[in-house]
């Protein structure tokens, strides 16, 4: 795997660069410490996958994103401090621009040897990424009824959406929510596979892409009742479920690794909602959530899953589809105007 390192840090560089160079069947093929020096190390070298900090002088991390997946589209991931709010609205901006993943910059208070096992661990997965050209200011195609990912169902009425999103969800899940309009009836809760130090940023980020009110849920708020549209996020490191008309966050064992975990809070939608559920599994890796959105089928609810060719991975909601839990598997594109309509089908009653 041949990497180019792009950090203007020369001690955080300097120490990426050791930890790549010491991990089994890794090259690094290049060090940059501005984005213009990297994205013509980018496009003269060819690299597999490629280290990006976000501040940097001259051409910043979000410009280098944009100009690498124009030009030589390459898996990035994105290596940001997260103490400074302007980079991590460049650091959205840039998954949305084609950035794969997204993790912080060693703090020195990690226990010795985690942060460098997850460096690794996290580009080799990166690595195996397809891009494709991705020019900035291109937008998927709303979504139009054509026979393809037709979303009509009779059942209902609905009381609420869940969805569920790892890698590659950032930038879907905006892709989703910015074609629903301010009057959306139904309370949206998403679970993002995202790192606690990104995740209140992420919801403030969103806000700015999207028509509808987004906030992080509280403890044991109640389910806000139909026709208050919201996109509430699940907290980073803590569960989230329905329990008796109640948001309830819990510290509980992880779920395939991940905490919190699609499968929770989707299996207390099937069991809180029942049929009036519906369930959307976007891009990631792995399997969370595809057993939850089985269970929400099976009460009754309505399930989508993202299609393969729109998918940065397309784990999650291949292992749904696999089992059966997808009523439904359509492209990212058509996703946000199947919701509306569905939610706004029938006349409904709480």
């Amino acid at each position: 795997m041949r990497v180019l390192v792009v950090e203007d840090s020369d001690i955080v560089r300097t120490h990426m660069v050791s930890v790549l160079r010491a991990a089994p069947g890794i090259e690094v093929v290049g060090e940059a410490r501005d984005g213009r020096t990297g994205v013509e190390l980018c496009q003269r070298l060819r690299p597999d996958v490629v280290t990006l900090d976000m501040m940097m002088p001259g051409m910043n991390g979000l410009q280098a994103t944009e100009h690498i997946m124009a030009h030589c589209p390459t898996p990035i991931l994105i290596v940001s401090a997260s103490a400074n709010r302007g980079a991590l609205f460049r650091t959205y901006d840039a998954l949305q621009a084609g950035a794969v993943e997204v993790m912080e910059k060693p703090t020195g208070l990690e226990p010795p040897g985690e942060w460098e096992e997850r460096l690794v661990g996290t580009l080799r997965l990166v690595a195996r990424v397809r891009v494709i050209t991705h020019p900035k200011g291109r937008h998927p195609e709303r979504y139009r009824p054509d026979g393809r990912g037709e979303a009509r169902d009779p059942r209902g009425p609905y009381r609420l959406v869940v969805v569920g999103a790892s890698t590659g969800g950032p930038t879907a899940l905006s892709e989703v929510f910015r074609v629903l309009p301010p009057d959306f009836p139904l309370p949206i809760i998403f679970v993002l596979h995202i790192g606690e130090p990104f995740a209140q940023s992420y919801a403030e980020w969103l806000q700015t892409r999207v028509r509808l009110p987004v906030r992080m849920v509280r403890d044991k708020e109640p389910l806000p009742p139909r026709g208050q549209g919201q996109i509430l996020m699940a907290p980073a490191g803590r569960h989230l479920m329905l329990s008796e008309g109640r948001l309830v966050q819990n510290d509980g064992p992880e779920r395939h690794g991940c905490r919190p975990s699609v499968d929770v809070l989707f299996e207390s939608a099937a069991r809180h909602a029942g049929h009036r559920t519906l369930g959307v599994l976007l891009t990631g890796m792995g399997r969370d959530g595809a057993s939850g959105m089985l269970a929400i089928r099976q009460a009754g609810g309505f399930t989508f899953a993202q299609d393969q060719e729109s998918s940065v991975v397309f784990g999650m909601p291949r292992e749904a589809a696999a089992i059966g839990g997808a009523s439904r598997v359509m492209p990212l594109s058509a996703m946000g105007s199947a919701l509306y309509d569905l939610a706004t089908g029938q006349p409904t009653s709480d």
